[in-house]
């Protein structure tokens, strides 16, 4: 079965998400220079990851929609599983935002520009000045009433187990004192380790916790609501 599996991978999954993410970036690209902006940075990239994780055999479960509204923004912190952790909240989140990612995605050739163009925020970690400017285009972005997704880990998991989350996005979210949305994503891992370009069919689950809001008593709102995020959703992986 394993055998099969891999003779699938390479002869029908592989070219089909190639064609489909170039697919998809030159339609975000030529859209948002012509088109309206907001559907064409959200819709084709939606797809293209419902698409991809459909070609991965992969089912999916969401639980927890009733505890957002997509009136509202909000900051959504994950753990970082895998490579298809992307598809997983871009499919199925069921909510417009904007990434947080890391600077060297820029360099993906056609995908970066997309990137770029869907105005994703690149963090430039390179120095003391390339982090304030990242963050102060997230807070001009959620400014305007658009949500974001950040992976606090910072990487994906090498073990599976969720590690330590840093701080970034919690003191984004304590600048405009919106609130904070812990995502637990399961299965990604089981998909696609780190390190590894063996794909394997696994169910994947999102769940959407409730919302933490901003409590302006708090002497330490930034370590509240990271811990209690944190907790949220080690309890979910670990129940």
């Amino acid at each position: 079965m394993s055998f099969i599996f891999f003779i699938y991978q390479w002869v029908i999954f592989v070219p089909i998400f190639l064609v489909s993410t170039i697919l998809c970036a030159l339609m975000t690209i030529l859209g948002t220079k012509l088109g309206d902006s907001n559907f064409w940075t959200y819709y084709p990239s939606h797809y293209w990851s419902k698409l991809t994780c459909i070609l991965a055999l992969s089912k999916v479960e969401v639980v927890g929609k009733e505890n957002i509204s997509k009136d509202e923004s909000y900051v959504f912190v994950a753990n970082h599983q895998g490579a298809f952790d992307i598809f997983l909240i871009y499919g199925y989140l069921g909510h417009d935002f904007k990434w947080i990612m890391k600077q060297s995605l820029r360099n993906i050739p056609i995908v970066g520009q997309a990137c770029e163009d869907a105005n994703h925020i690149f963090i430039d970690d390179t120095g003391a000045k390339g982090v304030k400017s990242s963050m102060e285009k997230a807070i001009q972005t959620l400014g305007t009433g658009m949500s974001l997704v950040i992976f606090p880990e910072g990487s994906r998991t090498l073990d599976g187990k969720i590690h330590r989350f840093k701080k970034g996005a919690y003191q984004i979210a304590d600048e405009l004192k919106m609130p904070i949305v812990p995502l637990v994503i399961e299965g990604s891992f089981n998909v696609l380790k780190r390190g590894t370009l063996k794909l394997r069919p696994h169910r994947l689950k999102l769940t959407i916790l409730p919302a933490i809001p901003f409590d302006p008593a708090s002497e330490d709102e930034i370590k509240r609501r990271l811990d209690l995020s944190f907790n949220n959703i080690s309890e979910v992986l670990n129940h």
